[in-house]
Parts: structure tokens; C-alpha cells; sequence
């Protein structure tokens, strides 16, 4: 359906697309500004409207089309899309348009047939009945052709060979005459007679069993979780014995090690580092080496003498005295941490409701954002309200010296929003004052390579900040702005619009190029660094489950130091293990990626990978020889896709199903998917994955050369 209005005056509704990505958290849709109007039903009378969009498909993030309404045309996105199948929230009501029903609905297009959950002891059970039946109709039938032979020749020359069953005067069951119909028969009768060869209340058995193991773990008070007041239920009894069959997990690492609940703890900003507070990572980095931590830390917080008494604010851990309580008008770059608060609490799609007492509350598709509207509004500029064309700030600044707060109103004039390939979101504002700026931020690897010359004032300081939030286990994300001449943008709006007014299939490249041109030459502003922490209980369950001989794949986009931190932080990693590390980040290749010739570094980073992948393997004693000693493998992104290469990929699981934990770090969600398939695809024992789904915005197209693939696509 396409969204056209709804009860929010600025047209937007939640949804909650958990049925369809199993993600939890609230989406925002919005409705086109010239249809907010459509209020009653009494309004749609006269509506005349033809909307043009692409052809039924499966993809759950894109949509391309556009809206003709009274002559103009609008471009749609999936910001109007609501999916069947997403549930509708804090929202009264809405008003749309239905563009697909039934079998091409983007859920029907991805359903597929529920798989046969059946255990091996169940498949067991079945070969064994029909080699039982098998038996059974073999025996009869023997039984039945001799007896067929011996009735034929009851009598012969005049005499009587069974004289004792009467076959002169018999019925039908011994007549020598119709010998070929009493042999039927007697197969008849020998499958009823030797039915009892073929054990029917096994199953029974076996299902009795099933039934009261259930129970047992239904009950299981080591099971119980207290928080929530939940035991454990047993959702079938068909695979209770599989769970002592898992040699494998696959995991991702977001929402499945951690909570998915980010903390603002940290930020640098204009070359200086702000924030005192100790991750989880950092607590198990010095447990591991002996170091005591501050006195002034406790529990992983720090301490502010003067307000340790403050409230607890959800998404927000941050405290440093020389920026909180207005104290950083006092700091030498006050202008540019301002600016810094400013970016955070106007770069975001969230939106905010305001209860009767006026107070602020975030809707967020993502914990991150929510931390960092938080953090902002913690600090001095909240984040009040926004429009279609508006986003209204709260500000209060101390040189004031007033306790009021002042409103800022923004125009909105543009938003470039977040993919998994831009890795980046930026936004187009008029202030006040009249500048227009660009407000971006983004990961590191991409938004260094887009500051301009005068902007990279602290980018050495700022590197170095974000390498030591790293190395802490936190997600940090660099911000920059830029500022914008009328000529200039109407220039890329132009070119905007174009590119969102097309229908055709290179609709979002044209809009990626569009939003690529703009977003250059920036000015650094600093960095921030959100903390996720890990699940209650993940590093003893991890602990147990080494224990129990299960080996761990985790796949991650951190950089390799925080992924190993994370490692030794949730019991991945251990003191006693022989790390095997793959990886391109050495000067010989970053060398030849300075010279950029494509053949020699794909040849070389080849070459290097399968010779560390070579050496692990050596380390490795064979396994005739017992050993107690445990690796673990830890591999870049850079190094996997050579390691996934045609004449490398087995030496490569050969490795990593020999090593008790496998950690992939700075890997995409292509590379995940890969590593999960090309596993399961030698070792379909792998097959117990449990994490968020991965292939979110990539279309993977596998040929099958030969009939198993097949079969195991298909399965």
C-alpha cells in the first residue's frame, strides 16, 4: 500500500516489521506532503491519481515508482511503502492506495514451502521400516509362489499328494485348478500373519518419549528467565534429541552477542577526546593483563563527584565535567563542539512526541540514532520537532545566562539516507541565519576520503581516537559538514530530482551518483563512539559451550582489534588459544594499493592469504595425534573474498572447521552470506544458523552445476 495520509498531521505512521526481518524496533513512513490533505473519506471522491511502479518482486528494501497527481509528478520510495504482513503502531489510522494484492505482495513473493522438521532418529526409523517392509513382502511373496507350485501339483497322474487338505474337493484357498488365485491369496493372508515383523508402536514409543522430554525442559528452572518471567517452552517435540547434535553455531554478532541497546559513552571532538566512562571490553582488556582500573571507576561508569546522584538516562553514558552542565562554552573550540551537538540533533530521521508536560521522547529505526538525539538533548541542543519541510531545535546556551531555551527553526531541504553501500546519511538544511549545509556523518573508511583539504585540521587526532574507541569494543561514527552556495545546490537539487523522478532500474545508482557529487570536500568535526553491550550471561554460555566441544563462527563488521577485543571480552577468545590471523593490513600490499595497479594487488593478496591459510594449517597437529591445545582463526574482510576464491575456499574450511572459534571481522553482509552458504554447502551439518537476516539489500545468484547444490538450494 502506498501511504497517502494519516493521523499525525505531517503524515507519518509506524510500523513494525517484525514478522517480515524480525527486527523489533519501529519504522517511520511518511506520505507525500501534497496528499496530507486526504483527511476524510468524503476527499477521495474526486481524487484522480495514477501511480507507475515496478514489477512484482521479492525485495523488501526497494521500491521505485512515482505518483502523477494533478499533473505533476511525484517520485515514491519506500518511505511510502507499507508491506503486508508489518503491523501498525501508535498510529490511529491511515489512508492508501493498494498497489499489490495476494500472491504479489512482497511476503508472498519471498514465502516458500515450510521445511520437513523431522530428526534423524525419525528419518532412521523410516529406512528401517521399509527395509522391514521389504523383508516382509519378500518372505510372503516367496512363500506365496511355492505354495502356488505345490498346490498346482497336488494332483497329478490321478493321485492325491496332500491328501489330508482334500484338494479333489477343496475350496478356492487349495484348488489345483486355480493355483494362481489360491497363491494370491496366501500372500494375503502371510502379510496379515507376518505383520507383526513390522514394530508399529515404536513410533508410539519414541513419540511418548519425545512428548515427556518436552515436559522435562518445559520445566527446567535452570531455563527460566527472571526478568521476563518466561520459562522455557518447547515449541515441538520433533527435534528434542537434535540439540545434542550441534557441532556449529554461526553467529552475527549485533543483536545476538550484544543487546542492539547503544549507549553514548565517548566522543572526540575537534582533535579532543571527551568521555570517562569504561566498556565491558575495556573491564575484561585490563582483567586480562592485571591492571587495576581508576578508583574514580566503578562498575564500568565514571563517577562525577558533583552529580553521581543525577537520573540514569537510557542511551545515555557519557560523562566528562568539561562538557556537561554547559561547561563546554568554557572549552577552546566551543564553536565546533556546538556544531558537533548540532549535527547530531539535526542528522537523523527520528521523530519526536512531546507528551502534555512537555516532555521529549524519540521514535528511532535504529538504537543509534536514538543514542545520539539523546545525548544531544542531554547536552544542551534537543532535538524538539519536525515537518516534512522543518526540523525545530531547543537550544540553551550558557553565555545566555538565561534558564529559557531558545528555538531554532531548520528548513529541511533534503535528506540523503543510510545504506549498507554508501555507509553514510547526510542532510541538506537552511538555517535561520540563511547558510545552507550539508551535515553528514558516516563510517571512517568513507568519510576521511571525502574532507577537504582545510578540513582535515584533526584528522591525525581524531584517527586516533576512533583506533582507541575501537580497540574498546564501541561503534564509532565520524562527523563533518559542509557549507553550501545557492547556485551550487540548486545545481544537485535539480539533479536529484531527476534522478528520483526515474522509474527505470538504475534509478538508485542515478540517486546514489547525485548524493555522491555533493557530499565532498567536508569539514571534520570529530567523532562519536556508542557502546553495545554484550547480553547478560553471553560469556559463560559461550564458556559453556566450548566445553561442550561446539565450535563458534562469528561474523562482524568490526575492525580486527575490536573484533578481538570483543573476542576475549564474551569468552570467544582465550588465554590458551594460538591465534591464526589472515589478514592484508601488512606494507608490503598497503605498498602496492598506493600504486593502484588492480592485477598485481589482486595477485599478490592472493598469494598472501593462501599463504597464511597454509601456515595455519601446519600448526594444526593432524588428527592422529592427540593434542590439547585449541585455535582460533581470525580473518579480515579484505583477505575473505580471496579466501573464498575457487582453488582456495576448502583450504580455507579445512582451517576454520579445525579451530574452536572463527571470528570474521570487517566483513559485509555479501561476505557473511557467502561464509554461511559455502559452509553449509560442504558441511550440511553447519545448517543451525541463528542470527538476524543478512541478505538485506543484495540479490545472490547461484548457479548449480551439479544435482546436490540443487538439492541443497532447495532444501
Amino acid at each position: 500500500m502506498i501511504l497517502l495520509s494519516s493521523s499525525y498531521p505531517d503524515g507519518i505512521c509506524y510500523v513494525e516489521t517484525m514478522n517480515l526481518d524480525g527486527e523489533t524496533n519501529l519504522k517511520i513512513k511518511q506520505a507525500l506532503e501534497v496528499t496530507l490533505d486526504l483527511q476524510e473519506d468524503t476527499k477521495f471522491r474526486e481524487v484522480r491519481q495514477t501511480i507507475k511502479c515496478e514489477d512484482p518482486n521479492a525485495n523488501l528494501y526497494s521500491f521505485v515508482g512515482s505518483m502523477e497527481w494533478r499533473g505533476q509528478q511525484y517520485p515514491l520510495s519506500p518511505l511510502q511503502l507499507l508491506l503486508r504482513d508489518s503491523k501498525l503502531r501508535n498510529t490511529d489510522y491511515i489512508y492508501g492506495a493498494v498497489i499489490f494484492t495476494g500472491h504479489d505482495t512482497k511476503v508472498m513473493q519471498n514465502a516458500t514451502d515450510p521445511p520437513s522438521k523431522r530428526s534423524k532418529i525419525e528419518k532412521k526409523m523410516d529406512q528401517i521400516i521399509y527395509v522391514l517392509m521389504s523383508s516382509l513382502l519378500m518372505i510372503a511373496l516367496l512363500g506365496s509362489i511355492f505354495f502356488g507350485i505345490w498346490t498346482k501339483e497336488d494332483v497329478r497322474d490321478g493321485g492325491l499328494k496332500r491328501w489330508y487338505l482334500r484338494p479333489d474337493a477343496t475350496t478356492i484357498f487349495y484348488d489345483p485348478k486355480r493355483a494362481a488365485l489360491a497363491s494370491f491369496f496366501h500372500l494375503l493372508t502371510a502379510l496379515m500373519l507376518y505383520s507383526y515383523f513390522i514394530p508399529i508402536s515404536l513410533y508410539i514409543s519414541i513419540e511418548i518419549v519425545k512428548i515427556l522430554q518436552a515436559l522435562f525442559i518445559n520445566q527446567d528452572i535452570e531455563m527460566y528467565h527472571e526478568e521476563s518471567d518466561k520459562p522455557t517452552h518447547a515449541r515441538t517435540s520433533n527435534l528434542n534429541e537434535e540439540l545434542g547434535m550441534v557441532d556449529t553455531i554461526l553467529s552475527d554478532k549485533t543483536g545476538t552477542l550484544t543487546c542492539n541497546m547503544m549507549e553514548f559513552i565517548k566522543c572526540s571532538i575537534a582533535g579532543t577526546a571527551y568521555g570517562k566512562g569504561v566498556t565491558e571490553v575495556e573491564r575484561a582488556m585490563a582483567m586480562r593483563k592485571g591492571d587495576s582500573l581508576d578508583d574514580d571507576i566503578e562498575n564500568g561508569d565514571y563517577k562525577d563527584k558533583k552529580n553521581h546522584n543525577s537520573p540514569n538516562v537510557k542511551g545515555f553514558n557519557f560523562k566528562d565535567p568539561r562538557i556537561m552542565d554547559g561547561n563546554w562554552i568554557h572549552e577552546p573550540n566551543k564553536d565546533m563542539i556546538r556544531d558537533f551537538f548540532r549535527l547530531l540533533a539535526i542528522c537523523h530521521t527520528c521523530i519526536a512526541e512531546i507528551d502534555e508536560n512537555e516532555k521529549v521522547s524519540y521514535e528511532a529505526e535504529s538504537p543509534d540514532e536514538a543514542a545520539f538525539v539523546i545525548a544531544a538533548r542531554e547536552l544542551g541542543f534537543e532535538f524538539y520537532k519536525r515537518s516534512l519541510a522543518t526540523i525545530i531545535i531547543r537550544e540553551q546556551d550558557p553565555s545566555w545566562n538565561v534558564v529559557e531555551k531558545r528555538y531554532r527553526k531548520y528548513e529541511l531541504l533534503n535528506i540523503l539516507e543510510f545504506s549498507s553501500s554508501r555507509r553514510r546519511m547526510s542532510v541538506i538544511v537552511k538555517e535561520p541565519e540563511g547558510r545552507i549545509l550539508l551535515l553528514s556523518k558516516g563510517a571512517d573508511s568513507v568519510m576521511f576520503k571525502r574532507l577537504a583539504p582545510n578540513g582535515r585540521k584533526y584528522e591525525e587526532e581524531t584517527r586516533r581516537h576512533i583506533n582507541e574507541y575501537s580497540d574498546s569494543g564501541l561503534r564509532t561514527l565520524v562527523l563533518a559538514y559542509r557549507v553550501l552556495d545557492e547556485k551550487e545546490y540548486k545545481e544537485f537539487n535539480e539533479k536529484l530530482n531527476t534522478a528520483k523522478a526515474s522509474v527505470s532500474a538504475d534509478r538508485d545508482v542515478k540517486i546514489e551518483q547525485a548524493a555522491d557529487s555533493i557530499e565532498q570536500d567536508l569539514i571534520l568535526l570529530g567523532a562519536t563512539a556508542v557502546e553495545d553491550k554484550l547480553q547478560q550471561g553471553v560469556p559463560e554460555c559461550i564458556d559453556k559451550l566450548a566445553q561442550a566441544g561446539i565450535k563458534i563462527w562469528v561474523l562482524t563488521g568490526d575492525k580486527m582489534e575490536t573484533a578481538i577485543n570483543i573476542g576475549f571480552a564474551c569468552s570467544l577468545l582465550r588465554q590458551d588459544m594460538t591465534q591464526i590471523i589472515v589478514t592484508l593490513e601488512q606494507p608490503d600490499i598497503i605498498a602496492l594499493e598506493k600504486d593502484g595497479d588492480k592485477y598485481k594487488i589482486f595477485k599478490a593478496s592472493k598469494k598472501k592469504v593462501m599463504s597464511q591459510i597454509e601456515d595455519g594449517i601446519k600448526q594444526i597437529p593432524p588428527s592422529t595425534k592427540i593434542s590439547t591445545a585449541s585455535f582460533a582463526l581470525i580473518i579480515d574482510g579484505k583477505s575473505i573474498p580471496y579466501a573464498l576464491e575457487d582453488d582456495v575456499k576448502f583450504k580455507f574450511l579445512d582451517l576454520a572447521i579445525n579451530c574452536a572459534s572463527v571470528i570474521c571481522c570487517r566483513s559485509s553482509p555479501k561476505q557473511k552470506a557467502l561464509v554461511r552458504f559455502l559452509s553449509i554447502l560442504k558441511f550440511p551439518s553447519l545448517s543451525y544458523v541463528f542470527s538476524e537476516c543478512i541478505l538485506q539489500e543484495h540479490t545472490c545468484i547461484i548457479i548449480c552445476n551439479n544435482s546436490r547444490s540443487q538439492d541443497l538450494l532447495s532444501k
